[in-house]
């Protein structure tokens, strides 16, 4: 087993990357970070300030995603403010309210949206490693489902939301499981070529 700093302060985030992470033989593991302002344009580029900064912070290798949803509708909005969409404090509740109401008048097949997660690593001796995944989908009209986060309950894929499907079933085909598990060959390979 790998151990690694996650560089995350959402508990739904880390519940998700330690499901995904710990079949991959990778441990997750916390500590009390500082918050990083989010200043990237891309989700590579906050990743990669939210990973290198707990590393600079632990001593360890961390990892870090940032991730978030993209309709084409509003031209790939909320994108990277995503999580800051209804402003500060806002809750999950108020984002999506605020996406819906922007998508009104918009009919179905236009509806088109993609969830996107970078994964950064960065250890302590300056390497890095980056992988992303997508997963497309559409927005939903009204909110669907019990299960999930953030905008889980309004992203539909195959006609079902993110919050609709069992964990397991949501982590094989979303975007944050497909870009783990890219990390995760990754990882293997830079292993094989340190050894």
């Amino acid at each position: 087993m790998i151990t690694f700093v996650i560089a995350t302060h959402n508990k739904n985030k880390l519940n998700e990357l330690e499901r995904i992470l710990l079949p991959l033989n990778i441990t997750p593991i916390t500590a009390e970070l500082a918050e990083v302002e989010e200043t990237g344009e891309t989700f590579e580029e906050n990743a990669f300030l939210k990973a290198k900064a707990a590393c600079q912070q632990t001593g360890m290798p961390a990892v870090a995603d940032d991730s978030g949803l993209m309709v084409d509708a509003l031209d790939g909005a909320p994108g990277v403010y995503s999580a800051r969409y209804a402003g500060e404090g806002a809750s999950d509740l108020d984002r999506i309210n605020k996406l819906l109401r922007e998508l009104k008048n918009v009919p179905k097949e236009k509806r088109t949206a993609k969830f996107v997660c970078s994964v950064c690593c960065v250890y302590p001796d300056g390497r890095k490693i980056v992988s992303q995944g997508e997963c497309n989908g559409e927005i939903a009209y009204e909110p669907q489902g019990e299960n999930g986060f953030g905008y889980d309950p309004v992203f539909l894929v195959n006609g079902k939301s993110f919050a609709q499907l069992p964990k397991e079933e949501k982590d094989l085909i979303s975007h944050r499981g497909r870009a783990l598990r890219k990390f995760a060959v990754e990882l293997k390979q830079m292993k094989e070529n340190n050894q």
